[in-house]
């Protein structure tokens, strides 16, 4: 056990091309949704995990699969991102780098109290989702459950570390576009595009670019 941030950030990555539809859709889709609407544009993920996501149960809300759920991590620069930047992984059809590939920053307790007010079921693990002893939690009074050393070290090559390191923030169905803060970025060149994306939005977070999220 590590005693939580008083502020906890959390963290989605998609394709930039992906942020005209989120705004249009009005927020995040779980995989579930996107799935029964053909996908996202640009797809990144492993299709073959998140397929396998749509089966694994969230024990604490019996019926609900993990991909239900919208995801997030705790931290930016995720093991997921680096696999995206290497380009090799057999699993992974997206070979685009880390360059296109943007943050989307949220306030951990801005969005549980946005989902309790509304009645939406949200969750936490203090390891990967995607895994079948994965352990699922719905009361931030166990946050303490999540190694926050490991999340937010740099060197995720001990397995210790790597597997706390993807412990995940779960949404179920949508999650609100008006909550996500700021968007960070690797370069000029997709921050532009990002802002491109979102100018006509209602709400239009911050895009700053944020080296210190990439390898």
């Amino acid at each position: 056990m590590s005693q939580p941030p008083d502020r906890p950030k959390i963290f989605h990555i998609t394709h930039v091309e992906n942020l005209s539809s989120i705004v249009a859709s009005g927020g995040l889709l779980s995989h579930a949704r996107l799935t029964a609407q053909g996908g996202p544009k640009a797809e990144i993920g492993m299709k073959r995990i998140k397929d396998r996501r749509l089966a694994l149960p969230v024990r604490c809300h019996p019926g609900d699969s993990v991909g239900d759920f919208v995801p997030f991590y705790f931290c930016p620069r995720s093991i997921m991102l680096y696999i995206f930047h290497r380009g090799n992984h057999r699993d992974v059809t997206y070979r685009g780098g880390q360059d296109p590939i943007v943050h989307l920053e949220s306030d951990l307790r801005r969005a549980v109290t946005w989902a309790e007010q509304g009645g939406t079921r949200w969750a936490f693990t203090p390891s990967n989702a995607g895994a079948t002893y994965a352990v699922f939690r719905s009361d931030l009074g166990r946050l303490d459950e999540i190694d926050w050393e490991a999340v937010s070290n740099r060197d995720f090559r001990p397995a210790e570390v790597r597997d706390a390191k993807q412990a995940e923030f779960l949404v179920y169905g949508s999650f609100p576009w008006h909550l996500v803060e700021r968007i960070g970025v690797c370069s000029m060149s997709v921050l532009q595009r990002a802002q491109g994306a979102i100018a006509g939005a209602a709400h239009r977070p911050a895009v700053t670019i944020e080296r210190g999220w990439y390898f």
